[in-house]
């Protein structure tokens, strides 16, 4: 028979609360986005759009292009996208490996703008 350690059942415990708080608003978001969107008309249905006025959804099918835009635009500013599919945000890794190059071989640019 397993049995369980008490460090390892009290330390689960703990996260419990937690994630089922994140869990309940993610699945709140997603109802509530959905629920914007299903009434609508055909014609006026987007699929894309805010939650809450602050959380992006779009459910539309992925495409490449949409996917170079949200995680691989390293001249895009911002970190942070909206997600290709969902509800929520994605990294922008383009960025992310834009800014991490400069840094690591600052003498580079300078040396490539002269």
């Amino acid at each position: 028979m397993i049995t369980r350690s008490k460090d390892h059942s009290t330390r689960q415990n703990k996260k419990k609360p937690v994630s089922r708080l994140v869990g309940m608003l993610a699945f709140g978001m997603l109802i509530s986005a959905l629920r914007r969107e299903i009434p609508k008309p055909a014609a006026e249905c987007t699929w894309q759009g805010k939650v809450w006025h602050v959380v992006p959804y779009d459910f539309r099918l992925p495409t490449w292009r949409r996917v170079r835009e949200r995680m691989w635009a390293s001249d895009r500013p911002g970190f942070i996208t909206p997600n290709v599919f969902g509800v929520g945000w994605t990294i922008n890794l383009g960025r992310v490996y834009a800014v991490l190059t400069s840094i690591v071989r600052p003498e580079d640019d300078r040396t490539s703008s002269r």
